[in-house]
């Protein structure tokens, strides 16, 4: 299987701090967004993927990319676990890149992927967006794909606060988590909205997905809806999520990120921002 991983967006919601370089580049802890997206597909198995790109994201490909002048430089200083750590970022997977030409939307953003995933289901990870978990978050979608057969989203039990952001399910519950998906709604008002469920970003698509994109209308924003286009497939299911799912494109969620990614570190590490944030809860009291 392959990975599709949608890097074009603007990052309007991140501003000033997205003006100059990729969202998907912003730090969490101590590394780039996108680089705990990628290291989920390998963990989930997945080692060919397919970054859909636009303008402005040269640093997506360069920070993958072998850095021969820093490995020397970090060789010649005896850096060894700092050479390690770098080699490793290039060697992660076989990935390609393709540009959206024009921002259509995330369904236009996938689109871009055709002629590289051919007629094999897929992947699709935002690359804007990270989870944490014992298991993958595409892991367990392969699962679940792998028992039903059909395209599969993972969701969350939102807040009634964050409904207006997100696709939400209207499905039926087949087993525990598991919903066979009637309709999907794109950014609903709250009052329209069929559940809490939300889509959180992390999805198995079958081919199919590929002529119902080219057959849709555009819809909200006058976009090409990935949701519309899932909306046209007959066997769909739905996943709550067993773990914590991020969305760095919001700076709050980007802010809780790091320090829980902090927290996941080495005792020392751990133990230095619990301290830290101790003090400063004693501070604002």
């Amino acid at each position: 299987m392959k990975a599709v991983i949608p890097a074009a967006g603007l990052g309007t919601r991140f501003l000033p701090a997205t003006k100059a370089q990729p969202k998907e580049m912003l730090p969490v802890f101590n590394k780039p967004t996108i680089q705990y997206v990628v290291e989920e597909a390998v963990n989930s198995g997945i080692d060919d993927i397919i970054i859909i790109t636009g303008k402005g994201k040269r640093p997506i490909e360069d920070h993958f990319d072998k850095s021969f002048e820093l490995e020397y430089n970090l060789k010649q200083k005896g850096k060894l676990d700092y050479l390690k750590e770098v080699q490793g970022i290039s060697n992660l997977a076989d990935i390609f890149y393709v540009r959206q030409k024009k921002q259509n939307g995330l369904g236009d953003a996938i689109s871009c992927a055709k002629k590289h995933i051919g007629d094999e289901p897929f992947a699709v990870l935002l690359g804007d967006t990270i989870t944490y978990s014992d298991t993958p978050c595409t892991k367990q979608l392969i699962d679940v794909y792998e028992k039903y057969g059909g395209s599969t989203i993972a969701i969350e039990e939102l807040p009634e606060r964050k409904i207006e952001r997100y696709g939400i399910v209207d499905g039926v519950t087949v087993e525990d988590n598991i919903y066979k998906v009637k309709n999907l709604v794109e950014k609903p008002k709250l009052e329209d909205a069929p559940s809490n469920l939300g889509i959180t970003g992390r999805y198995i698509l079958t081919p199919d997905i590929f002529d119902k994109l080219e057959s849709i209308e555009a819809g909200v924003g006058g976009e090409i809806q990935l949701t519309d286009a899932i909306n046209e497939q007959e066997n769909v299911y739905a996943t709550t999520f067993e773990g914590t799912i991020y969305d760095i494109g919001n700076t709050m969620e980007w802010l809780k990120s790091s320090i829980d990614m902090a927290l996941t570190q080495e005792d020392e590490v751990k133990e230095e921002v619990l301290d830290y944030l101790r003090q400063k809860v004693q501070e604002y009291q």
